[in-house]
């Protein structure tokens, strides 16, 4: 392998989703926040909704853009607290082929370092289906920022040593291939 100096900037394709029952493209900070955030990092925004905290609305749309080829990552914020209507994480889990556990870990630890024991209360997770990353990030922009900053942003560059998502995205379907 090349010495990490070497490597060049791989775009990452990614689709930003908003769960909420009250945002809208013209109030959505949250979803502002990563659009510019992927942009700046010199990503690629695939796609971008806003849907309200309706399950099988959610699955249906991680399912359509796991199909798509023009999707690497998806990013959701929104609706992954502890009320009645929150369900973003429900519709992740029903979609996973293999969940990143240590993504929620992290979050929580980051979040821990910004607002104490108030961070129990998010339930961020991640996971891989069909050979895309998805990630669910709490609704709040400064959540949003955290996981970005802290986390994303590194995990989607592809010269963040010593690993990132990035130099094993070719390898998330593997085991389709095999005989």
């Amino acid at each position: 392998m090349s010495d990490r100096s070497e490597r060049h900037f791989v775009p990452v394709r990614i689709a930003v989703l908003t769960v909420s029952d009250t945002r809208t493209f013209a109030d959505d900070r949250s979803g502002d926040l990563l659009c510019d955030r992927i942009a700046k990092a010199g990503h690629l925004l695939a796609d971008r909704a806003i849907l309200r905290d309706e399950k099988a609305q959610i699955v249906a749309k991680l399912r359509d853009w796991i199909r798509d080829p023009g999707i690497d990552a998806v990013i959701s914020t929104g609706g992954t607290g502890l009320t009645g209507r929150d369900v973003t994480v429900e519709a992740h889990e029903a979609v996973y082929e293999k969940a990143i556990p240590a993504f929620g870990t992290l979050f929580t630890m980051v979040s821990f370092g910004k607002i104490g024991t108030s961070a129990i209360q998010s339930r961020a997770c991640a996971g891989v289906a069909g050979g895309t990353y998805l990630f669910a990030l709490p609704g709040s922009p400064g959540a949003c920022k955290d996981g970005w900053d802290e986390i994303l942003a590194p995990q989607l560059d592809y010269r963040h040593p010593p690993c990132n998502f990035v130099e094993i995205m070719p390898r998330l379907e593997e085991h389709r291939r095999r005989k």
